[in-house]
């Protein structure tokens, strides 16, 4: 099964950033909201200059899109998790590809070790994620050994990344 243009991105070739780029995606990590106008005072272009960066950038795939963090304890979300699971090797695309389309899933990834995928999910509450271990992990064919961590307490999540 060939893989996703998503998994195949983290074998592509780095682009070469400058400081100025760097120094835009910085300020868009902290506030993607920011305007051109803004964010080219703050650089020191024009908005002209900013603009057309951004777009290269994007053309280029290093940034991927624009998105809101959203807390969620605020919008109801009681429960988040992560799970290790165990597949067996010959159904690891088809299954991390299934769980990559459930909505409760908000990161997936392939880790070393025996076919192993690392997955964070939200959920409402306790019975939600019972539903999902039940339903989906515990009755997927492949799915050898599944282990489950519940998160205590948030001291940072960070979107993106440090340059």
């Amino acid at each position: 099964m060939k893989p996703k243009d998503d998994f195949d991105a983290n074998h592509m070739p780095a682009m070469k950033l400058n400081d100025t780029d760097k120094k835009i995606i910085e300020i868009l990590l902290e506030n993607a909201r920011i305007s051109y106008t803004d964010l080219a005072k703050e650089i020191g272009l024009s908005r002209v200059a900013v603009q057309s960066r951004i777009q290269s950038l994007i053309e280029a795939g290093v940034i991927e899109r624009f998105t809101a963090v959203v807390n969620p304890i605020k919008v109801g979300i009681q429960v988040s998790a992560f799970f290790n699971v165990d597949v067996e090797p010959k159904y690891l695309d088809e299954i991390a590809e299934k769980l990559a389309l459930h909505p409760a899933v908000t990161s997936l990834y392939h880790m070393t070790g025996p076919s192993t995928l690392h997955m964070h999910g939200v959920f409402k509450n306790m019975k939600e994620m019972e539903e999902f271990l039940l339903e989906t992990l515990y009755s997927t064919k492949g799915i050898m050994r599944v282990d489950t961590q519940m998160l205590l307490k948030r001291y940072k999540s960070r979107m993106g990344l440090k340059l």
